[in-house]
């Protein structure tokens, strides 16, 4: 099933999704479920029609949240903390790209400064807020994950294309914000792995406007997506922390 450490295995496995109201968030609640050893599941969502409200199961508690809001943050982790002292996996999916109110830019002309804020806000220091107040319930002997989807077009080296200038550099910024956490979690949470995924493009509303010239082979659901990122997540080592993996596990330049 997975190479997950004996120590983890052998113990109950408590977990939390951040972002998980739909897409691949929504996904990995699902599969995670599914997994040997589980004991509590935490989902943060901030849509009260999202589908993970239907999920059936005693082990999942849902917690509305919005990851702009430091406060929000806080009184979840607050609440997790009253059933437990620790969590051995924390994978956050927020992110955002596109929505009613805002498209990725093409070029210089489109930059406009609240349009940049929310990008910021949303892929970047919302993830560094989460990993600052999830910190305590990683300090413990066993091995731990703290994991928060990113995308290889946040990478400065491979950027060749140009355009997306919000996107790409508060993805970019995600990037440095983890692995300066991964520095700092090193001798605060000695066991705990810190790491940013790039997905894959995958069918979900985030990608759905952009998909046309994505050749098919290319173009992930929302389950393989999420099994590929759990094997990738199953085979890190203490030693991978402050990296930045693809799906298929290789890493991608900064």
């Amino acid at each position: 099933m997975s190479h997950l450490s004996e120590s983890v295995r052998d113990r109950p496995i408590n977990a939390l999704i951040v972002g998980a109201g739909q897409g691949i968030g929504l996904e990995f609640v699902r599969q995670w479920l599914q997994r040997e050893g589980v004991d509590r599941l935490y989902a943060t969502h901030c849509n009260p029609q999202t589908a993970l409200l239907a999920i059936a199961d005693t082990r999942l508690s849902c917690l509305p949240m919005d990851i702009t809001d430091e406060a929000q943050i806080a009184a979840v982790v607050k609440t997790i903390q009253a059933e437990t002292k620790t969590l051995h996996t924390v994978i956050n999916c927020v992110g955002v790209l596109h929505d009613s109110t805002m498209q990725p830019e093409k070029s210089l002309r489109q930059l406009n400064a609240e349009q940049l804020l929310r990008y910021f806000q949303v892929n970047s220091i919302g993830a560094v807020l989460v990993a600052k107040h999830v910190q305590p319930l990683l300090k413990h002997g066993d091995r731990a994950l703290l994991a928060t989807i990113s995308a290889k077009i946040g990478s400065i080296g491979d950027n060749h294309l140009g355009g997306w200038y919000g996107y790409r550099a508060s993805k970019a910024a995600l990037n440095m914000f983890m692995r300066t956490t991964a520095i700092e979690y090193k001798r605060t949470c000695p066991r705990a792995i810190v790491v940013t995924l790039h997905p894959g493009t995958t069918n979900t509303q985030l990608s759905q406007p952009f998909q046309r010239n994505v050749p098919p082979e290319k173009l992930f659901a929302v389950d393989r997506t999420v099994k590929q990122l759990l094997a990738v997540l199953d085979q890190l080592q203490e030693r991978d922390s402050g990296e930045f993996f693809s799906w298929d596990g290789s890493r991608l330049p900064w």
